[in-house]
């Protein structure tokens, strides 16, 4: 690392901490500085953690999802609703949605977003096994929970298309202003949007 005259192990620790999502490399110096001054509290438990979770979490065949299960605990969980299907880009999503407990449903994780710019084509998502799930005859609901985005809205409506005729009633989540939210706080898109979906009081 430029400027720090360190082992090549703690060097190691650190670039590979660094590639972190949100952790640049001063958050990286801080979180291995931190490990290696307790290792039987921090570092050697978080190690056996990341050995057994190489391990063992697959991803489920039949959403997508991650877990140590294969199908995962959500797929074969006894009192969850198997004629929906909410559909999201990527687990943090469906996370994000288990942690709401909005929705007792099934899941379909696509692996993220058609996009032109980046050459994200349908064949590189998980859209052909959810028109297969589509064909299910106990499926009555697909939920398309895209972030609104363009690319979101793009695989949205590809989405659309592809399952129109199957019979299944394909809805979206609302758009518009959050719950506790400000007008003076929202931007443009969110404020058209809120206007657009607006409903009876």
């Amino acid at each position: 690392m430029s400027g720090l005259n360190v082992s090549p192990e703690i060097e190691r620790l650190i670039a590979l901490l660094a590639k972190l999502p949100g952790l640049g490399p001063r958050s990286a110096r801080r979180a291995a500085l931190d490990l290696l001054k307790k290792p039987d509290a921090l570092m050697r438990p978080l190690s056996r953690a990341l050995g057994e979770a190489a391990e063992r979490i697959s991803t489920c065949r039949i959403c997508g999802n991650v877990d140590s299960r294969n199908p995962c605990h959500i797929c074969t969980a006894p009192g969850r609703d198997k004629s929906i299907i909410c559909v999201v880009q990527d687990v943090a999503d469906l996370w994000a949605m288990e942690r709401a407990s909005a929705f007792k449903g099934q899941y379909h994780i696509l692996g993220g977003t058609l996009s032109a710019l980046d050459g994200i084509r349908p064949e590189d998502l998980n859209i052909a096994a959810l028109i297969e799930r589509a064909s299910d005859p106990d499926l009555k609901e697909v939920i398309l929970a895209m972030n609104a985005t363009v690319d979101g809205q793009t695989t949205a409506h590809y989405i659309t298309d592809h399952l129109s005729g199957t019979g299944v009633s394909i809805s979206r989540l609302a758009h518009g202003v959050p719950v506790g939210g400000e007008l003076d706080y929202l931007d443009d898109g969110t404020i058209s949007a809120a206007m657009k979906s607006r409903r009876p009081f």
